[in-house]
């Protein structure tokens, strides 16, 4: 039953960044507005976030590097939580409209919970669920 979940959740983060991946490089604007202003070069930084994800989302399909891809979709997870709390706290309009915390607060909360789901989807980890000697 374990593996089966981890499949459906491995297969849903395949998507999920192969989706996100492909809009940060048709689409760069919304992601570029939520960049933190200290970060250098933000139209590389967007296209290289959006080839990170489309290439994490293809290495969770291939098993021979499946682990090494969790482990790099949540090392990138944690790189673009900064601008999750930029878009938070500057209150950043996309496309002429904010988004309350409503939004936001789940938003930054869930990120720790993506981070897991990385690591945990991929294999290389089995926390919280292994079972003890």
């Amino acid at each position: 039953m374990k593996e089966r979940v981890r499949t459906i959740l491995r297969w849903l983060l395949v998507l999920a960044y192969g989706y996100a991946g492909w809009r940060h490089l048709a689409t760069p604007a919304p992601f570029l507005a939520i960049t933190p202003p200290w970060i250098p070069a933000p139209v590389f930084v967007v296209a290289a976030t959006g080839v990170a994800e489309i290439a994490g989302a293809i290495g969770l399909m291939i098993p021979r590097v499946r682990k090494a891809a969790g482990w790099g979709l949540a090392l990138y997870a944690l790189c673009v939580w900064p601008a999750n709390f930029h878009h938070a706290f500057a209150n950043v309009a996309i496309n002429g409209e904010t988004l309350g915390w409503w939004y936001h607060a789940p938003r930054l909360a869930a990120q720790p919970l993506i981070i897991w789901w990385a690591v945990w989807a991929s294999g290389a980890t089995d926390w919280p669920f292994r079972r003890r000697a």
